[in-house]
């Protein structure tokens, strides 16, 4: 049986995240809804009735974001055309450099969009540069520095200055914060979370392997042979 001071916390802390969800999804109103669908869509194949539309919020240092990517990709490269992909960022607050490493799939998305899938897996390989134990002595500021030159390393160094200054963009900036309140605004709380067609998948959170994802689509298509 819990202890009252346990349900306690946990009441406490279910406030607090009211409270944070509050204060996030507060704009103005000219910021919402945003000029553009929020999101970045993986291979821009064509979309109909029929397509399984797929949905990940990701936060591109989490460790169940990267362990999640290999076996959706696998899946992907499965159905082919059948099925359709779209990340969404959610940058968690408790992980320190999440919000600069969106920031920087937002910049590189609006410099080159065949670059943003890859600057993912970028971060997704060596995300444990920027953990938080990794960084907590370091600045703002150097943190931003560093993600400006480990950004390069895969859009060129042709895009340095323009990465750089990307930073002081307030475009990007709200771009980022607009993700995070998308994502709020759907139940998200964590990372990954996937919807399919539209319905958030069960075991939130956790990576879904390959098998899995067979298991959730294959039914769907067998159903639309019906």
């Amino acid at each position: 049986m819990e202890s009252p001071e346990h349900k306690t916390l946990i009441l406490q802390s279910a406030l607090f995240f009211s409270l944070f969800l509050l204060s996030v999804l507060h704009v103005p109103a000219q910021n919402l809804p945003p000029e553009r669908v929020d999101g970045f869509v993986y291979k821009n194949t064509p979309v109909d009735s029929d397509t399984i539309i797929i949905e990940a919020f990701y936060d591109p240092v989490c460790p169940d974001s990267r362990d999640s990517w290999p076996p959706l990709k696998q899946a992907l490269r499965y159905y082919g055309s059948s099925a359709w992909l779209v990340v969404h960022l959610f940058p968690l607050p408790y992980h320190d450099n999440a919000f600069v490493a969106s920031r920087a799939l937002h910049i590189v998305n609006s410099l080159d969009d065949s670059a943003t899938f890859p600057l993912l897996e970028h971060f997704f390989k060596y995300q444990g540069k920027f953990y938080n134990a990794q960084t907590r002595n370091l600045s703002r500021a150097h943190v931003v520095s560093e993600i400006v030159k480990f950004t390069t390393d895969v859009v060129g160094n042709s895009y340095y200055s323009a990465v750089k200054s990307g930073f002081n963009d307030t475009k990007t900036d709200l771009k980022t914060r607009v993700s995070f309140k998308y994502g709020a605004s759907r139940g998200v709380y964590g990372t990954p979370f996937f919807y399919v067609n539209g319905f958030l998948l069960a075991d939130a959170g956790s990576a879904i392997g390959f098998r899995q994802w067979k298991n959730i689509i294959d039914p769907l298509i067998r159903a639309q042979g019906l």
